[in-house]
């Protein structure tokens, strides 16, 4: 919403001194959001004069047609003799009255007129155009501004088309709708500054009568109150005046007609969009009905649209004529005048039906969003507009009818309401005190909540009656909001919370936190991505057709149509990262997340609405919690290219499917969960070098993941680098698995002895099965076992392998003995060659 500060003080007595930005501050404190404060007409200096065209001359011989002008400026010139001026515009004709800026002025842009000589005359100044000026649109067709031959030659025109002034551009949030008029931003600038109002709405309205246009409401819910009133002998060559015009300009809305301008005039000052009917066009009463199936309508834009069931109309006799809120339509048009070839006189509109109406505000703006027809007029009815201002506003644009366009009142007013209460609220006078943890008191909260329009009434317990421009007040919250804002939300004291003893993070924040530092430490980057996904991902990540990962949750309003299902793996969103990032030349990559993942639960269930007055009970809280999907926190990593750097230290290596696997390794060791690392097989990793991450939770075994290099295949589809590996595992399911807070480990003063075994075994054989053999064989003895070497090759036969462990003995009281570390391996040995047929290497 565009506000004119000049056309603001018209409603407040603002102290002279005061600028645009003194008004932003307050504003701003009071809640408005006001973007900016646009200086009009800085740097503009005179002399800038009402100008009559006295003869024209036309220059041949150059490239565009160029005019030779003699224009009377009275003594602004200091001779009174015509100015010379060149121009290339061709709108204006002898007689016209024009806007001259003469040598010596500065116009907007720091651009300085002085005589020059141009086309082989002398150009004494310029006829401008709006644009030359800062103003914008001053007519239908751009040009040379055309003034009213009313004018007196030489008056000053900075001061005639108000090129001086300061305009508020405020960004009105959807809950502050009364805000998009120049009466809602001037009941707020009076609060702000303690200053009275001059309402504009506080018109004299006359009584509705029969002898009005006739009106018939259908849908009385989707308009609760129609005005129609009716102006005759309307002039048609009547143009809109110049301050008219300046006023829509600076407010942003381009002049048109007489008719509209007034309306939109109208709307800008009260709120209230309004519609102008010619009256020659609308065929029986007007009427206000759902769209049948079929019917359709082409709109003011020109554009013919096709109607929807749930759409709100305006008709006649012949079926719509406009869609109600938001545009009308072209058959009912104010018609533009038009000469008559044969008497040279004017023909129009003369006579017009004006419309005032209320519309529900969710009906229009689902007609809008349906039509992608977004209007000034929609824009408001969707944030809500107050049903009392219609009979007014219809009242104002009569007035000015008759006033500018020498039309004529008609007799009859048709008012169509529905019958309605006005809105209470009761709350306790310290419901406020108690929201914002200050003492205002009984009388502070009664003025405030009187300031912004309520009636209230009580004394502990108050009740207040709602003004009709604020339908956003509909709890104690919202009144205490009121309060609150007006009295400063800067004067609210800075107080921090103060915990009861022995609270702080949970198991699950703390776990989240040590995960986020290992990794860090290990080299990754963490990435956060959105929750979005497509299905087609599933087939990008090759996951079978039954797999329970495709199962998503659609959203009913997504973001994107590209996207409209909640994730329920992070891999999408990572690879995508780490995608983006190799193709803008970062190729050595670690990344990894921490999110929740969404699985749909097996019986849907719609949540009840909670209340707000006071905190859900438990089943309320419950029942919520069942209609939500499960959400298990998840962990991720990708990874692609180096892994580690080469330099003068030595070579570098590339990341690999062991550095996914051990990513996975530190974060069961900081859950203090064992975790089983097997031979996997699943999805988007290749089938070879694929390892399976389980967990053991009150004795019953859960995969939770699996980590290794990702398929060919899927590297291709999804345009990663080689050999791009990636983990992701089950975060929650790896806390209960978890043996609870990691404890220090027990130092112990004695020597550690060290035993190393090679044991042969088949290729298909997995590392992990002949290390737990060898973990529980060796006994509690045992600290630490480590495979140091992997050796394939003809010494040790084809199909098999060699694996080089380093185990680590010590006992927490004595020195052990050479006899019981060998006697510890060989335990270690045996129980490995029956489990998994390994045979001494060597042996």
């Amino acid at each position: 919403m565009r506000v004119p500060l000049s056309w603001l003080r018209e409603y407040v007595d603002l102290p002279a001194t005061l600028t645009g930005r003194d008004v932003q501050t307050e504003l701003v404190a009071a809640g408005l959001e006001v973007e900016t404060v646009e200086q009009l007409g800085s740097g503009l200096k005179g002399p800038l004069v009402v100008g009559k065209v006295l003869t024209i001359e036309e220059l041949e011989g150059f490239k565009k047609p160029i005019r030779f002008c003699t224009v009377d400026v009275g003594t602004a010139n200091s001779t009174g003799a015509p100015q010379e001026i060149v121009c290339g515009a061709r709108n204006f004709a002898v007689g016209d009255k024009v806007v001259v800026v003469l040598p010596g002025a500065v116009l907007p842009g720091d651009f300085a007129i002085s005589a020059r000589k141009t086309y082989g005359k002398t150009s004494h100044g310029m006829i401008c155009s709006a644009d030359e000026l800062g103003m914008g649109a001053w007519d239908s067709e751009d040009g040379i501004i055309v003034l009213p031959p009313e004018y007196e030659v030489g008056t000053d025109a900075i001061e005639l088309l108000q090129l001086v002034d300061e305009v508020l551009d405020i960004a009105v949030t959807p809950d502050r709708g009364y805000c998009l008029s120049l009466r809602g931003i001037a009941r707020e600038a009076a609060i702000a500054y303690g200053l009275p109002l001059r309402d504009p709405a506080l018109l004299d309205v006359p009584g509705p009568n029969a002898f009005g246009h006739p009106v018939k409401i259908a849908d009385p819910m989707g308009c609760d109150r129609f005005t129609a009133r009716t102006v005759t002998g309307l002039n048609p060559e009547a143009r809109s005046p110049v301050w008219l015009r300046r006023r829509l300009q600076k407010a942003g809305m381009r002049p048109i007609s007489l008719a509209v301008d007034i309306t939109n005039y109208v709307m800008l000052e009260l709120g209230q969009p309004l519609h102008a009917y010619d009256r020659s066009r609308v065929d029986g009463p007007i009427g206000v009905r759902r769209a049948e199936p079929g019917e359709t309508i082409t709109t003011l834009d020109g554009a013919k649209r096709k109607l929807d069931p749930e759409d709100l109309v305006i008709t006649d006799n012949r079926g719509p004529i406009g869609l109600a809120g938001v545009m009308g339509g072209a058959n009912t048009e104010i018609a533009d005048p038009t000469a008559d070839q044969e008497t040279g006189r004017a023909s129009g509109t003369t006579d017009v039906v004006i419309e005032a109406a209320h519309f529900e505000a969710v009906s229009i703006a689902r007609t809008a969003r349906r039509h992608k027809l977004a209007s000034e007029a929609s824009r408001r009815f969707e944030r809500g507009v107050d049903p009392q201002a219609a009979s007014a506003a219809a009242q104002r644009t009569v007035d000015l009818l008759v006033l500018l366009a020498g039309g004529t009142a008609d007799a009859g007013v048709t008012e169509v309401i529905a019958p309605s209460a006005p809105r209470t609220i009761s709350l306790p006078a310290d419901h406020p005190d108690r929201v914002a943890g200050v003492t205002y008191g009984r009388e502070t909260v009664v003025r405030r909540l009187q300031e912004v329009g309520c009636d209230v009434y009580g004394q502990d317990e108050l009740v207040v009656t709602v003004p009709s421009w604020r339908p956003d007040l509909t709890d104690p919250n919202d009144l205490a909001e009121e309060v609150i804002r007006l009295e400063g939300y800067e004067n609210l004291p800075s107080t921090l919370p103060r915990p009861p003893a022995g609270r702080g993070l949970t198991e699950r924040q703390r776990l989240h936190r040590k995960v986020g530092r290992t990794l860090s430490g290990a080299g990754y980057v963490e990435a956060l991505n959105y929750p979005f996904i497509s299905e087609q991902v599933f087939d990008q990540l090759g996951l079978d057709a039954d797999d329970p990962a495709r199962r998503v949750v659609t959203l009913a309003n997504p973001l994107s149509d590209e996207e409209p299902a909640l994730r329920t793996t992070l891999l999408p969103g990572l690879l995508g990262a780490l995608r983006r990032n190799d193709g803008r030349g970062s190729h050595d990559l670690a990344l990894f997340e921490t999110g929740l993942v969404f699985h749909p639960r097996d019986e849907a269930k719609i949540a009840s609405a909670l209340p707000v007055d006071h905190r859900p009970s438990t089943e309320q809280i419950a029942g919520l919690d069942a209609a939500l999907p499960d959400q298990p926190r998840h962990l991720a990593v990708v990874l692609a290219g180096a892994r580690e750097q080469a330099g003068w230290w030595g070579k570098g290596r590339p990341g690999e499917w062991a550095d996914a696997v051990e990513a996975a390794r530190s974060v069961a060791r900081e859950a203090g969960a064992e975790l089983l690392v097997r031979q996997g097989r699943y999805g988007p990793w290749h089938p070879g070098r694929c390892a399976e991450l389980a967990v053991s939770v009150e004795g019953t075994e859960h995969v939770i993941g699996y980590a290794g290099e990702l398929h060919p295949g899927v590297l291709k589809t999804l345009g990663l680098p080689a050999r791009t590996s990636a983990m992701e595992l089950d975060l929650d399911t790896l806390e209960r698995a978890g043996t609870g807070p990691v404890t220090a480990p027990r130092i112990s003063a004695f020597p550690v002895a060290t035993q190393d075994v090679a044991l042969i075994v088949a290729s298909e054989v997995p590392a992990a099965d002949v290390e737990g053999a060898l973990r529980e064989g060796a006994g509690e003895l045992l600290e630490s076992i480590r495979l140091f070497d992997l050796f394939e090759g003809a010494q040790i036969g084809e199909g098999r392998k060699s694996l080089a462990y380093a185990l680590r003995f010590r006992a927490g009281d004595r020195t052990l003995t050479v006899e019981e570390a060998t006697a510890a391996r060989d335990a270690a040995v045996a129980l490995a060659t029956e489990r998994t047929g390994a045979a001494l290497r060597g042996a």
